[in-house]
């Protein structure tokens, strides 16, 4: 399988790159520079001739691009990019997309005020900020191609990563805490799913640590995609009693 990664020089993209690596061919794009041994391109995921050229002759297209600080290129990247994604997949007769967005795209200040146990598949309620809403956007423009066109997106929930080797930390880990190495071999496996099983065209997928807080449940990421967190911090939240 030929695999295009969006933002593959950013936060998340080189350790998706250094997960899939082994398996998949990669053609790893980005804004800035990139050194890498694969396939690399620099383009602007917000120019949808670039994002187009880019997708030529691949079988799928993993988006991990972001931008949050400036509000006109927040929706550039985050909203505008995701639609672009979405014209590339169908163009080049992809079956399957994954995207990418921080929990709040869907479990936003209304879930997480009040509630527990926070599924992925609770009608979304986006938070209010720049980040949330133009990811959230982006959410829905994948959800309505998939409901126009052949295709499957997997959106994968994000939040905090740490170091997988970060165990003796003395600091708390937040109930949406994964590994950068965890949070990689999710995307291993939302390539390697039989679309056949998911539930519908469009998946929402919480990544997270298997962690005793239970704000959120990971339950669903486990049971479809196989998810098995290696990673879960047990030294960081047992406490050993004084």
């Amino acid at each position: 399988m030929k695999v295009l990664i969006l933002g593959g020089n950013g936060y998340l993209g080189p350790h998706v790159v250094k997960a899939l690596e082994p398996y998949y061919t990669l053609r790893v794009t980005d804004i800035n520079d990139i050194d890498t041994k694969h396939e690399s391109m620099q383009i602007d995921v917000s120019n949808l001739d670039q994002v187009l050229h880019a997708s030529e002759g691949m079988d799928t297209i993993i988006n991990c691009s972001v931008l949050r600080h400036d509000r006109q290129l927040a929706f550039d990247v985050s909203t505008r990019g995701s639609y672009n994604a979405m014209r590339a997949a169908v163009e080049q007769g992809m079956d399957r997309l994954i995207n990418t967005g921080p929990h709040f795209t869907i479990q936003g200040d209304d879930y997480t005020t009040y509630d527990y146990e926070i599924n992925p598949d609770v009608p979304p309620h986006t938070s209010t900020g720049l980040y949330p809403l133009t990811k959230g956007l982006g959410q829905e423009i994948c959800k309505v191609f998939t409901e126009h066109y052949d295709i499957h997106v997997l959106c994968y929930l994000f939040l905090s990563f740490q170091e997988h080797d970060n165990q003796a930390d003395g600091s708390d880990v937040n109930p949406f805490t994964v590994s950068w190495r965890d949070a990689a071999e999710a995307f291993r496996l939302g390539l390697e799913i039989d679309l056949n099983e998911l539930p519908s065209k469009c998946e929402i997928f919480n990544i997270f640590a298997d962690l005793p807080h239970q704000q959120f449940s990971n339950a669903k990421t486990k049971r479809i995609l196989g998810f098995n967190p290696q990673d879960n911090f047990e030294q960081r939240w047992h406490k050993k009693s004084q």
